[in-house]
């Protein structure tokens, strides 16, 4: 795998993550009690980007080494996963 395709891979991990964290830990105007006129009652009462984009960078990280040793090391991709059921054609 080549770097470029690498940070392709990356990228896309990045963004299924950060869409995946985004919603932890939310507390909505309405659950704080605190609804500002004119705004939705579920939008969030605080938010921090720079939080989420940090715990989404550590999230992302780990499973791309997940990725990265499974199919580099491991060799194991999406080719292998015939071989992984044994055939039930044949007599044992």
């Amino acid at each position: 795998m080549g770097w470029i395709n690498a940070l392709a891979i990356y990228f896309i991990i990045w963004w299924t993550v950060l869409f995946a964290i985004l919603p932890i830990g939310i507390r909505s105007q309405r659950d704080e009690n605190d609804v500002v006129l004119g705004t939705e009652p579920g939008a969030p009462a605080t938010f921090s980007f720079a939080r989420k984009a940090f715990w989404t960078t550590v999230a992302a990280t780990l499973a791309f080494i997940a990725y990265y040793t499974t199919t580099q090391i491991f060799g194991f991709g999406l080719d292998s996963i015939p071989n992984l059921v044994p055939d039930g054609s044949k007599n044992w």
